[in-house]
């Protein structure tokens, strides 16, 4: 199985030009790859302890991020505050419910190190894609932590 979603399919897209259809081929472009080698190796260097290598988390104790409805229903800039700035008391995750403590993501990891881990997140275990930059980290932080 290709952990990095590269399996974008082409498509086909109508477009009437002079009331001719003329039928272009486009692919969506998956993310870089050195991005997500790197936001896969802070993956295991840190977030791994609790939400496991499967991205499954454990249990009722860490939420998973695997198919994870959080990432969906969230803001990515929610997501992005909920990594840096960490989070504890009630959330619903995949209509399961916890309530735990995530601690902050330690200052050792820079700006870049969380866009790169976020969009491993976001593109793995059946997680719909997406891509987090440096700006995203930027403009989040900016905006503190989550209420």
């Amino acid at each position: 199985m290709n952990r990095f979603r590269m399996a974008f399919g082409a498509a086909l897209v109508s477009t009437v030009v002079a009331g001719t259809f003329l039928l272009s081929a486009f692919t969506v472009a998956a993310p870089d790859q050195a991005v997500m080698a790197k936001g896969e190796k802070v993956y295991k260097g840190y977030c791994m302890t609790c939400h496991q290598a499967t991205g499954k988390g454990m249990s009722t104790i860490y939420p998973p991020l695997a198919k994870s409805d959080y990432l969906t229903k969230k803001s990515k800039s929610d997501v992005i505050r909920t990594v840096v700035f960490g989070l504890s008391g009630k959330i619903q995750v995949n209509g399961k419910n916890f309530n735990g403590v995530m601690t902050p993501i330690p200052g050792s990891y820079k700006n870049e190190d969380i866009a790169a881990v976020l969009t491993y997140v976001y593109n793995s275990w059946g997680n719909a894609g997406g891509a987090i930059t440096v700006k995203d980290v930027e403009a989040a932080r900016k905006l503190g932590k989550l209420k």
